[in-house]
């Protein structure tokens, strides 16, 4: 039998809320797939833990028995976890990033380097991953910070009373697509044609914004093609196959190289910010020793 961590604590928090919807937004999953990891608990067990018949969800006479055993393996892991982290903050170890796929290669690598140009000696371990699961692992102490972009409309948010941040710059998401034999875009926002649309997938950060923008200037597309990475749209777009909207630090080669074009106005534009996150429940000296430097390297103290 092989249950996932995930699965264990996605069971918890359906017990909490009772409603799959609710759990699933807690979790920073789409509800489908938290219903996927959900069956395939049961799958794993054998046994059918919630009875789906009623609203609010039951749990069945075993899933009532299982919810005492995933409680408990959840909090020990999470013990557990906290006592290696502390363990590890006291022997010097790295700190922990969880950073957005879309800023993995385009900004942290350069960040860390202007970082010890200021003469900031930062240890660090990257995970590159979608916003939903870095937040997620802030939240659950799995990561000491995150790097992700900010959207000050988006559904999933955190508390700023309990996740603070620093805005480390701005960047803006941008229409790109390859160039023709005479250097020209490929393709046009105002054709009379669909736009052949290189766009993210369901559930991606960078999608909600970009869905908005669309809306609001009533384009007319046909999707070509969609993936949660902007990196992956990025290389459609070098293909020819499209018109991607990308974070300007993605494409800046690509733009100074005139492989990728920029093919459209500045109203066709979304206005971007980097920030930084970390967990005020965590009190690890190491996070709060750098995030008291970095406060005065940023403000220029």
């Amino acid at each position: 039998m092989n249950l996932e961590q995930k699965w264990l604590e996605d069971f918890v928090a359906l017990a909490v809320t009772r409603s799959f919807s609710q759990a699933a937004a807690k979790r920073f999953v789409t509800q489908p797939a938290f219903s996927r990891r959900i069956r395939s608990l049961e799958e794993a067990l054998g046994l059918t833990l919630v009875d789906r018949s009623h609203t609010p969800v039951e749990l069945t006479e075993a899933g009532r028995l299982f919810l005492v055993t995933a409680r408990s393996v959840v909090e020990q892991l999470g013990e557990a976890m906290r006592q290696l982290h502390n363990l590890a903050d006291s022997q010097g170890e790295m700190l922990q990033f969880a950073v957005a796929h879309s800023l993995a290669l385009s900004y942290f690598p350069g960040w860390l380097a202007s970082l010890r140009a200021q003469g900031e000696p930062l240890r660090s371990r990257m995970v590159a991953t979608n916003v939903g699961e870095a937040m997620l692992a802030l939240r659950e102490g799995r990561c000491d910070l995150m790097l992700a972009y900010h959207d000050p409309e988006a559904t999933l948010q955190l508390d700023p009373q309990l996740f603070p941040s620093l805005s480390l710059g701005n960047s803006e998401l941008i229409p790109v697509c390859a160039a023709d034999e005479h250097g020209q875009p490929l393709f046009s926002l105002h054709s009379s044609e669909p736009v052949p649309l290189l766009a993210y997938s369901s559930g991606a950060f960078l999608g909600r914004s970009l869905g908005l923008l669309l809306r609001e200037r009533n384009l007319r597309y046909i999707t070509q093609y969609e993936t949660a990475m902007a990196e992956g749209l990025k290389g459609m777009a070098l293909e020819g196959l499209g018109v991607a909207w990308l974070p300007r630090l993605t494409v800046r080669r690509e733009l100074a190289s005139g492989d990728l074009l920029e093919c459209g106005e500045q109203h066709w534009r979304v206005p971007l910010e980097i920030r930084l996150y970390q967990c005020a429940l965590v009190h690890k000296p190491a996070v709060e020793r750098f995030w008291r430097r970095l406060q005065k390297l940023h403000n220029g103290a």
